[in-house]
């Protein structure tokens, strides 16, 4: 494995060189198999946006549009409903558990959801950058919510510490040592949005993508990404890249220095991305399955959500990432070496993954120009 040595903090992309053969066992087609008997099941949308292929100067752009899954705004609701349904198959003998999880908001929103509807209860921690209308969709949905005084990552160590009883569960969406269980399970629930992408490619003709961009907070969605493009026959076919805010990019980081790099973080309107450590059980994947890391800035981000919304995209600003991101990566100055690393040309079908809507978690104005 080689990669470049630039500080994330001020380079926008980070190549990582893969090994090409590497591959890994794919997710449980069981976890398909229940998201489909949920009432309410559909597949989100894929939605093609010729304008943005023209501007990238590829073939196709197509949307995964996560921003209502299973009634609720985000892609968070396959991992959460996934694994709720394994924790109460493993308690049947409760009667009624607390589920705890720490969030950035929906996570956290999509853990209550599950556990409400199964009769459980609640807790949710949350940290102070956390968006009052988010906090708000948590606690419609009968939860008990704490604001941190913190970061994501303070946030996770203090819902841990709540889990003290047998009847209180901790439900998060990253892993440590010791705790890998349940957030094996949460990346499993997300493979149902790949195995949906590959079914709505071959609808129109298209045998794979050859660049998915993945919005990234801890890793989990993007170690979800990678295990289903390299689990394929082909594992190489696929370019996969991770996009985070250039205030938490702890992927960014780690690919960087080639081990995993805890980072402090500042508040980000990418509230969902503001992450600071990557999961445990991610990293394996990350450094053995991805092909670039790419940073975006604030400016950046609103833009590009604004620009989607013109398109009748309603992204919130996590969403609305990967789109920021490819214009960096895919255009202007050095843009023919990272094409050429990531090996997309005219004709080629790239994914952007629009994680999360904007209804709890409003874009911003765009800036105000300097005259």
């Amino acid at each position: 494995m080689t990669t470049n040595t630039e500080n994330p903090s001020t380079a926008f992309w980070v190549s990582h060189r893969r090994p090409a053969e590497w591959t890994c066992q794919p997710a449980s087609t069981a976890v398909r198999d229940f998201h489909r008997s949920l009432p309410g099941y559909t597949p989100t949308p894929l939605l093609d946006l010729p304008p943005l292929a023209a501007e990238l100067g590829v073939g196709r752009v197509l949307i995964k549009d996560e921003s209502d899954r299973l009634g609720l705004p985000a892609f968070k609701a396959l991992g959460a409903s996934w694994a709720v349904h394994r924790i109460a198959r493993e308690h049947s003998g409760a009667t009624r558990l607390t589920l705890v999880a720490a969030t950035d908001g929906n996570h956290g929103r999509a853990v209550a959801r599950f556990a409400r509807l199964l009769g459980h209860q609640s807790r949710i921690y949350v940290p102070t950058a956390v968006h009052p209308t988010q906090i708000q969709s948590i606690a419609d949905e009968g939860a008990t919510v704490t604001t941190i005084d913190g970061s994501y990552d303070d946030t996770v160590a203090v819902a841990a510490r709540a889990c003290q009883t047998p009847d209180t569960v901790l439900v998060q969406d990253t892993a440590w040592e010791g705790y890998e269980d349940i957030p094996s399970w949460i990346v499993e629930g997300y493979d149902t949005l790949f195995a949906e992408i590959d079914e709505q490619l071959d609808a129109i003709g298209v045998e794979r993508p050859d660049l998915v961009a993945v919005p990234t907070g801890v890793g989990s969605l993007l170690q979800a990404a990678i295990t289903h493009y390299r689990s394929h026959p082909a594992p190489s076919g696929t370019a996969v890249v991770s996009v985070e805010p250039q205030t938490a990019a702890c992927v960014a980081a780690s690919i960087a220095a080639g081990r995993p790099t805890t980072l402090d973080t500042t508040p980000t309107a990418m509230a969902g991305l503001n992450c600071g450590t990557p999961s445990y059980l991610a990293w394996p994947i990350i450094a053995s399955g991805l092909d670039a890391a790419i940073t975006v800035s604030e400016e950046a981000d609103i833009r590009a959500a604004h620009d989607l919304g013109a398109l009748g995209i309603a992204a919130g600003p996590c969403g609305a990432a990967p789109l920021a991101a490819l214009r960096a990566a895919l255009t202007g100055p050095g843009s023919g070496e990272r094409r050429e690393h990531v090996q997309i040309g005219g004709d080629s079908t790239v994914i952007l993954l629009c994680t999360e809507g904007s209804s709890t978690n409003p874009v911003p104005d765009l800036p105000t120009p300097h005259v």
